[in-house]
């Protein structure tokens, strides 16, 4: 499997850099982005090219939800994942077209499983969390 790029999308630099480590970690791992919005997201999206998006529900200038919906409606191929202290937001993350919802609760290996699960094409639009 080639190695991925992947997107890190949270308005805290703490969980940026705590996911960033995390990824280091993982031989899977490509270049990695940064964005602090969902609308940045949204602008990088064309630039930077990413296999994989890592995105927090709740952050300022544009939510995780809506930024999905734009994300795949503009690049159907880039895969969302979709992250949250907060396990309501499933559905809607769901309702987005994310392909997977992970509760920030879940243990780092989790993650990892999830993003290869997801990034291996394994049946989008699951809540692999549950």
């Amino acid at each position: 499997m080639n190695k991925l790029r992947i997107m890190i999308v949270d308005d805290q630099k703490r969980a940026r850099d705590s996911l960033r480590a995390l990824l280091h970690t993982w031989d899977l791992t490509g270049e990695i982005q940064e964005a602090t919005n969902g609308l940045e997201a949204i602008g990088l999206v064309d630039i930077f090219c990413p296999d994989i998006i890592v995105m927090d529900v709740r952050m300022v200038k544009m939510d995780g939800i809506q930024a999905a919906k734009i994300i795949k409606n503009k690049a159907p191929n880039v895969k969302i994942i979709i992250l949250s202290l907060y396990p309501d937001y499933d559905q809607d993350a769901m309702r987005a077209c994310a392909d997977a919802f992970v509760s920030k609760g879940e243990s780092p290996e989790r993650l990892l499983t999830i993003i290869q699960l997801v990034s291996a094409g394994v049946e989008s639009c699951c809540n692999y969390s549950k």
